[in-house]
């Protein structure tokens, strides 16, 4: 029998915190450019667009999207927005319409959010986020039922907790997972994608009475600028927020957040092939300013221009 030595059982869990950093920035990452996607629809920056008598869908124009930036102070100057952007690109979170454009360009070029074409790339630890998402915001609409509240472990008190067994037993009742087995090893999945946490951090999901709270506050507004960092968080999570990871604050205090709808309804495209994407593109992908005429076929990337 080999026993593993205390240097070895470091580096193993060294290697795990590591492994854990980096999914919770890529949750980060895609709460940020979610919500600049939503905040974009709202303010009609993306939209049906014309060019050569086709239209584009669900669409924004790189130049006037840096011009949005820094109006809305999100960027200090067009070079960090560039920046902030490409950052998004990176990740696949959006692309140029014919994906003939691997840098973000401050130019008349069409670009879109991949949600709003669903070619967004759904791989495992994207499936993960994905999930605890919906099981936070199904947490915080059932705020009458909910399974979170204030709970002593190790004598000490935390706000807003879930006890492991009730967590699995809601995820049964709500059709999240058909067995407990399933339930736990999905905990046991969000809290290694930073997603959930026990409440001192001493142990892994387990079925049974140990207390959790969500780690990721996904309502919290988020600048772009925490893009270009490289921790995970460089604004301190809000004390108000519901799902921020705390102690019980004895002081109380105001319990207003700033948060962004989960609801918010966006036209989307579906069903598309990836490969549709770039069947019938041009070499320039240029916007032009011809109005919108909804009785054309739409179309899903530029033509060619000249």
């Amino acid at each position: 029998m080999v026993v593993a030595s205390c240097k070895e059982m470091d580096g193993i869990g060294n290697t795990m915190q590591k492994k854990a950093a980096e999914l919770e920035r890529m949750a980060e990452v895609l709460v940020t450019g979610e919500q600049l996607r939503l905040r974009l629809h709202e303010g009609k920056v993306i939209k049906d667009r014309r060019h050569h008598l086709r239209t584009y869908p669900n669409c924004f124009v790189a130049k006037e999207l840096i011009d949005w930036l820094l109006e809305h102070k999100e960027a200090s100057d067009r070079d960090t927005a560039i920046k902030i952007m490409q950052k998004l690109l990176d990740q696949s979170i959006i692309h140029h319409v014919c994906d003939e454009h691997k840098e973000f360009k401050d130019m008349k070029l069409f670009y879109r959010f991949r949600k709003d074409d669903g070619t967004f790339p759904l791989d495992n630890e994207a499936k993960v986020f994905m999930r605890g998402q919906r099981i936070y915001e199904k947490l915080m609409m059932n705020t009458e039922t909910s399974i979170l509240a204030t709970r002593e472990e190790e004598g000490e008190t935390f706000e807003r907790t879930l006890v492991a067994s009730e967590l699995v037993d809601w995820l049964l009742v709500e059709g999240e997972m058909a067995t407990r087995e399933e339930a736990e090893h999905l905990g046991r999945r969000l809290l290694e994608h930073g997603i959930m946490q026990h409440v001192t951090n001493k142990h892994h999901f387990v079925d049974g009475g140990l207390l959790y709270q969500f780690r990721l506050n996904f309502r919290r507004r988020r600048r772009l600028m925490e893009l270009l960092n490289e921790r995970c968080r460089t604004i301190p999570e809000s004390h108000d927020s519901p799902f921020c990871l705390r102690k019980q604050n004895p002081e109380g205090g105001n319990t207003s957040f700033l948060s962004v709808s989960p609801t918010k309804e966006i036209k989307m495209i579906v069903g598309i092939r990836r490969s549709s994407m770039s069947s019938s593109c041009g070499s320039s992908g240029y916007y032009s300013s011809s109005p919108t005429l909804s009785s054309s076929p739409p179309v899903l990337c530029n033509p060619k221009s000249g």
